[in-house]
Formats: C-alpha cells, structure tokens, sequence
C-alpha cells in the first residue's frame, strides 16, 4: 500500500510539473518595440500592423509589444537601448541612426529626392541595402527603410515667405550635423531636443519654431502652439525599422525572414498612411488658426545653400549622390 501511494504521488507530481512545463511553453517570447510618435502617427500604425502580423503568423508564439509616444525616452536613448539589449526594436528617423551609422546621412541632404515615390525607390534599392547592410557593424540590425513624408516649417514669430525670413529663429531640429549645419547656413539659430520635448519647449518660447513632416505636427498637437506654417519640403524623413541583433540572432531563420518581410510590408503601409494624412492635414492645420504659405521659392534657398550642397557633395561623394538623383 505504501508503495502504490508513493507511486500516485510521484504521478501526480510529475502531472503538475508537465502542466507548468507545458504552461510555460505556451507563453508567447515578448519583443518590447518602443518608438517616438503616436500610436495613430503613421509610424504608429505600420508598428500595429507589424504587430498583429508576427502575432498571426507565428500563431501567437512571438508577442510585439508596442512602446509609443516616446514611453521609453526619446530616437537616441531607445537606439542605445537596442544596443544595451533593453529594448528589441525601433523606428526612429534616419536623422538619429545617423549618430550611430554615418552612413545614413546622405539621406538628410536637403532637396535630394523629388517625391515619396523616389525616396522609396531608393531606399528599397541598391544605396539603400547597401547602407542597411552596414548596421549590424554598430550593433544594430536593420529590418527595413520607410519615411514619414517631407519636412515643413512652422513657428511663431512671422510668415516664412523666403530664406530672409527664416534669419535669427529659433527652430528646434532633430540631432543631427546636416540639420544644423544646413539651418545655420540660412541664418537660423537650430536647436537639438528631442521629439517628446519639443511641445513644452515652443510653448514656453524656449524656440520658436520647429520643423516635421505634415503628420507629426498634427500628432504632437504643434499647431497649438505655432502661428505659420510654410510648406517647404526641404528635406525627406526616412525613418529605420531596427531591431536589437541579440533579439533578432535569437530567433530561428524562418522567423528572421518573417520579421524582415512584414518590416517591408510596414513600411509600405506607413507611406500609405502618409499619403492619407498630407492629403487633409494642411487644411486641418489651418482649421487650428495657422496661416499657411504654401508657394514658396526653394531656388533661393538651394541658391543660398550651395556652398553646404559642396561641402556635402566632398563628403559623401558626389557619385553616390548623381546615383541617388537619378533613381527612377
């Protein structure tokens, strides 16, 4: 008797620790992806869409779990947090990975691309792999390219009609040598801060301006805060789709060419989004108050910055900028 009681106990423990093993393998691997804008930006929802993506198609073993509004702290702290392996993945703007991949750069030059559809094609295409390529050497690993549209002026001093106008503002930049070099060039006074600190900084006059695509003004709510709005288009905001290596190394190769793939899709969805939100977004904008400037001469602003376009040209080979400029 006392053996057979031995034995149903053993089974009995052995059932309840199958159970809790059993139990543990369904809990899903949790990827933590923090980025700076809204969940409702356009990054926002390509992020959502990654999201439910991996959730589906990995029938619930992989959970991404979405950080926005700059929960996790601003582009660079998150990117040094991919680096440190405490945060998975990001989408930050170019204009930050810059600061760990140089080689990014190139993509901040002003007036470099025509239209969203040349930027894409040349992000999706040879210059631009092979700069993704060059991520992992800094340890982070590059999934894909998007953009969150072309960047436009606001502030609240005066109507920016012209370079002359844009002379003593403060305007808030991302972090980042060709933002500053450029706008110091047109006589501006630029200002590093990060995105989540930008709102408190214009109401407060610690700058006067600032300068975003269409979207991220609306999601920030810097309309509240800016008089003028001029529609320039002076530069593209490529965003990256990074994920931390350690991360990514863990997961089996069909899983690595999942990510890869729905990270192009999301890209593609958030330029589609983009497109929904230009459409509307400046009328919204002025349904806020902003007077809007929407014909503005870029010659006398590309006039004013060619001695910057040689300086540029020198430093990232004017070869590889003719090849940017003639992708079709």
């Amino acid at each position: 008797m006392r053996l057979r009681s031995i034995l149903r106990s053993a089974l009995v423990g052995a059932a309840c620790l199958a159970g809790l093993t059993s139990a543990s393998a369904q809990q899903p691997k949790v990827l933590n992806l923090a980025f700076v804008g809204r969940v409702t930006a356009p990054e926002g929802v390509a992020m959502t869409a990654f999201a439910e993506e991996i959730k589906a198609k990995t029938n619930g073993r992989i959970e991404i779990r979405l950080h926005p509004g700059g929960a996790l702290g601003g582009d660079r702290e998150v990117l040094e947090g991919l680096q440190l392996g405490t945060v998975d993945l990001t989408v930050p703007s170019t204009s930050v990975i810059a600061n760990f991949v140089p080689e990014v750069q190139v993509f901040d030059i002003p007036f470099l691309f025509r239209d969203f559809d040349h930027a894409q094609a040349v992000l999706d295409g040879p210059i631009g792999q092979e700069i993704l390529a060059k991520f992992k050497a800094k340890g982070l690993q590059g999934l894909a390219f998007g953009g969150i549209g072309f960047r436009q002026l606001t502030n609240s001093r005066r109507p920016v009609n012209g370079p002359d106008d844009v002379k003593g503002l403060k305007i808030r930049t991302q972090e980042n040598q060709i933002h500053l070099q450029i706008w110091r060039a047109l006589g501006a006074l630029p200002t590093p801060m990060a995105l989540p600190e930008v709102f408190t900084a214009l109401q407060q006059g610690v700058v006067d301006g600032q300068e975003n695509p269409i979207g991220a003004i609306l999601n920030n709510k810097f309309g509240q805060v800016q008089k003028y709005l001029t529609i320039t288009n002076h530069a593209f905001t490529p965003v990256g789709f990074v994920m931390a290596p350690r991360a990514f190394e863990a997961l089996s190769p069909e899983d690595q060419k999942l990510f890869v793939e729905a990270g192009r899709r999301a890209m593609a969805i958030c330029k589609d989004e983009v497109g929904k939100v230009e459409k509307t977004g400046i009328d919204e904008l002025r349904k806020l108050g902003l007077e809007v400037v929407e014909k503005v001469d870029t010659a006398k602003f590309q006039d004013l910055l060619k001695p910057a376009f040689a300086e540029l040209g020198k430093r990232f080979g004017e070869a590889t900028i003719a090849r940017i400029k003639d992708q079709k």
